[in-house]
């Protein structure tokens, strides 16, 4: 059933939303700051550093000079030797009274999961990767479910950035991922590339990511982050490899990079608020999303995202928001999809609250949800697919200047067409596939 009325426009939420987009700045202090972040010179600074403009009076800490071994042989002696001089590098770096610069030279480094700990001293801690580092092949090197790789833990005001890449060698254990135990259950999440947990202030630009076990980026409990200029690459058939995976994050900024993936080329998920998408080209992979969301219990909302002025190519999905049936009854709100091309995308437009069956009636409310100006080329008949909660129906979802077309099978007759299911729906302008009646 779909209720179409005008769709009321939330002056607020686009005010929120506007502030945290590449136009505007905002000024952004976290609990634990203990003066302004200054987001401008230190994205300057990353800049300056990658084009190799150096600050002459910050101390530099080279990993080989506490006794990083070059190589990419899979030697235990050198993975333990790399792991003790990354981490002492770290810490003499980030007790260091005064300006500190990491740096990861250039050459190949094989490491083991290894975890870069705060608070630190000096803000912004600048970590310069010239070199590839890869990660170790060997899957019982990260025993834990949800032991990651690289990890930033509890830093206020750190710089990532370089021309280097990490190296997940994912090949070598995605076929993990697909394994059960003896009661049936998957296996677990594979490690992610890099992650950053309770950082704030932080900017990560000019990296490279390729074949993550897992995720390549996981941020979660942070407070304003932002990536640029980021390169993120694995095969279209890689599991649960998302480009960015976001959770339990505020104000988190992704712009001017390309994410090529087998799963969400970004992903949203619990607790997600004030993210930023901008001029981000994703293909291949899953496409953008928000969720899932609704599968645990006492979830936090998610809420105050902008994706604009972004580019899918050959994508399963474009702009989803997927909820589970069941657990939680939180809500996703407050969001705004602009300015998006679509290039033979499978499902381009989709809301899907029955995402893992159709058993239950999912109890995330979604509300105040904006598509504006959505053009390109669908390779699936139904290009706007609304399937939302019974008990909980969308509200306030608006589709202002939609232009699709269909570049699928010949054959399918088919008509070219939108699909909604419990929700209200308002539209404004061109629409193309039909609005739903």
């Amino acid at each position: 059933m779909a209720i179409a009325r005008r769709a009321c426009t939330n002056i607020a939420a686009i005010c929120l939303l506007l502030c945290y987009s590449e136009e505007v700045s905002c000024e952004v202090t976290t609990g634990e700051a203990t003066g302004k972040f200054n987001v401008s010179a230190a994205n300057a600074h990353a800049n300056a550093i990658n084009r190799g403009i150096l600050d002459p009076t910050a101390k530099v800490f080279n990993v080989l000079q506490f006794g990083a071994k070059p190589g990419d042989k899979e030697d235990r002696h050198n993975i333990d030797s790399n792991h003790m001089a990354f981490v002492k590098a770290f810490e003499a770096a980030c007790h260091h009274e005064g300006k500190a610069r990491l740096v990861i030279p250039r050459g190949t480094f094989v490491l083991g999961p290894v975890t870069f700990m705060g608070p630190c001293n000096n803000t912004p801690l600048i970590v310069q990767i010239q070199g590839t580092i890869k990660a170790i092949t060997d899957i019982s090197e990260f025993p834990g479910q949800g032991e990651e790789w690289v990890n930033f833990q509890n830093i206020n005001g750190l710089v990532v950035t370089g021309s280097g890449t990490f190296d997940g060698q994912g090949a070598s254990c995605w076929k993990y991922r697909d394994t059960k135990n003896d009661n049936n259950v998957p296996g677990q999440r594979l490690p992610a590339n890099i992650q950053f947990v309770e950082v704030s202030n932080a900017i990560v630009r000019g990296i490279t990511s390729v074949n993550s076990k897992g995720f390549h980026y996981f941020i979660t409990g942070c407070k304003n982050i932002r990536l640029y200029h980021l390169n993120i690459i694995a095969p279209d058939e890689s599991p649960n490899t998302d480009g960015i995976h976001i959770s339990q994050s505020d104000v988190v900024k992704i712009a001017k990079s390309y994410i090529g993936t087998g799963d969400d080329c970004v992903g949203m998920i619990r607790g997600s608020s004030n993210v930023s998408v901008k001029k981000v080209t994703c293909g291949p992979g899953h496409g953008i999303s928000v969720g899932s969301l609704g599968k645990y219990d006492n979830e936090t909302d998610v809420k105050g995202i902008i994706v604009k002025d972004c580019t899918l190519v050959g994508t399963q999905n474009g702009l989803r928001i997927k909820t589970y049936e069941g657990k939680s009854a939180s809500r996703a709100s407050s969001m705004i999809f602009q300015d998006i091309v679509m290039k033979n995308v499978k499902h381009p437009i989709i809301i899907d609250q029955f995402y893992g069956g159709k058993d239950k009636d999912s109890i995330v409310k979604i509300n105040d949800i904006q598509f504006i100006n959505i053009t390109g080329t669908s390779v699936s008949k139904v290009a706007v697919d609304i399937a939302c909660s019974k008990h909980h129906p969308c509200q306030n979802v608006h589709l202002s200047n939609i232009n699709l077309k269909y570049s699928g099978n010949d054959n399918d007759q088919a008509p070219f067409s939108s699909s909604c299911v419990n929700a209200h729906v308002g539209y404004h302008g061109l629409q193309l596939p039909p609005p739903c009646r």
